[in-house]
């Protein structure tokens, strides 16, 4: 079968948008177009139950005991705000300390800084070789200032998945409340708010074959009850947490999304995982100093972060042009410096500068697959014909120990 180009293999950054999701949104554009505010007629209760409905599917995914506990914003971002900022406001007569990790997505990251500006004081736990951060770290760090952990589910870049579970008994046990940037994990490894002990947790739609636009934060109703600080004021829409017309048709798709992953997850995290081996051994089994960054046995199902040393990474991408990959994060790709998620691993910045990230999704096929590992064989290959340092590796030189001089 031919392979249909450009491919589509950066699925960490956005997903298509699943056929499916788009049948179930069009109504809410045309026929039943009402406000999900407006209680006294009929086009407002339509939109209020396509609302309802999408909150029953969200929450039935990550385990939620009442869909009231899902409050909608535009995405993940707003999501990692709300949390964030809305229970350092909330609980700030009991205390004025966050934890979180050095590899958390910069919507957390920024937020924690904007924090501290504030006079909250932030505690950026280390994480190992692979991306794991220690629990037992977390436990040291919490004092009795601490009113919130945030550790990401999975990371965007890396796909190292986070021990929550074990976290959250941790928090749970000391009375901190926990926070997840689930955004990359949901759907695809096994996340459960209430056997995790999680507290809050952002989610978006784009990244699960829904729209753009839209997005959510889980936020417990009880054992403990979750309070926050709205960021958006008027009209008190959500439960007062976050005002604002709702966008029906993008939300109903959303809850389809979810509902699909509720269905189908645990066969598509076994496809794709079979993808996923299925290139790294192509690629590994034909190259020589090819490096995996992140963890293997945690990982994210269609993640690979590959580091070709002797090739920079912006110059490999440039080489396939048909295809869509990323060498980091979407969010900070327009960055020249390496991959700061890369760094926290200990990766050296050559090795980093290397770094391709693949994202398989629901839509790639096996001949993909091939075609994309096969064009990144040719392609290292050629560019480290061009490179003398490949030269001098390949002549037994250890570079390590070279003596620059600058002109």
């Amino acid at each position: 079968m031919a392979v249909k180009l450009p491919i589509f293999m950066d699925n960490h950054s956005t997903t298509p948008v699943d056929p499916r999701v788009v049948e179930e949104m069009l109504p809410y554009f045309t026929t039943k177009f009402g406000n999900a505010a407006s209680k006294n007629h009929q086009f407002g209760w339509e939109a209020e139950e396509a609302v309802e409905h999408a909150r029953e599917r969200i929450a039935r995914l990550i385990g939620a005991k009442d869909s009231k506990e899902i409050v909608f914003t535009s995405g993940a971002t707003e999501s990692d705000n709300l949390a964030l900022k809305g229970v350092a406001e909330f609980y700030k007569d009991k205390g004025n300390h966050l934890v979180t990790t050095v590899t958390e997505h910069k919507a957390i990251l920024d937020t924690c800084k904007r924090l501290e500006k504030q006079g909250y004081q932030v505690t950026y736990l280390p994480v190992d070789k692979v991306g794991r951060v220690d629990p037992d770290d977390v436990k040291k760090a919490i004092t009795d200032k601490t009113i919130l952990v945030s550790v990401m589910l999975a990371n965007n870049e890396i796909g190292t998945v986070q021990p929550i579970g074990e976290i959250g008994k941790i928090t749970r046990e000391r009375g901190v409340l926990l926070h997840t940037d689930a955004v990359q994990g949901v759907g695809k490894v096994d996340f459960d708010v209430q056997a995790m002990n999680v507290d809050l947790a952002s989610l978006t739609a784009h990244k699960i074959y829904g729209p753009k636009g839209v997005g959510a934060l889980y936020v417990r109703r009880s054992r403990p009850r979750v309070r926050l600080v709205a960021q958006i004021d008027g009209g008190g829409h959500e439960r007062g947490m976050r005002s604002g017309t709702l966008a029906v048709p993008l939300i109903a798709g959303f809850g389809k999304a979810c509902e699909i992953l509720t269905l189908e997850g645990k066969a598509e995290t076994a496809r794709l995982v079979a993808l996923r081996d299925r290139l790294k051994s192509r690629v590994m089994s034909r190259l020589d100093e090819v490096y995996v960054n992140g963890s293997l046995e945690h990982r994210l199902p269609g993640n690979m972060n590959l580091s070709f040393n002797f090739v920079e990474g912006e110059g490999l991408m440039m080489a396939m042009k048909d295809v869509a990959v990323s060498s980091g994060s979407a969010c900070t790709s327009a960055s020249l410096e390496p991959s700061y998620v890369l760094r926290a691993l200990g990766v050296g910045d050559e090795l980093a500068h290397s770094s391709i990230r693949f994202g398989l999704g629901r839509f790639n096929t096996e001949e993909e697959v091939d075609y994309v590992a096969d064009l990144v064989i040719e392609k290292v290959k050629r560019l480290r014909e061009l490179s003398p340092l490949w030269e001098m590796h390949q002549d037994g030189i250890d570079l390590k120990n070279v003596q620059w001089v600058a002109h």
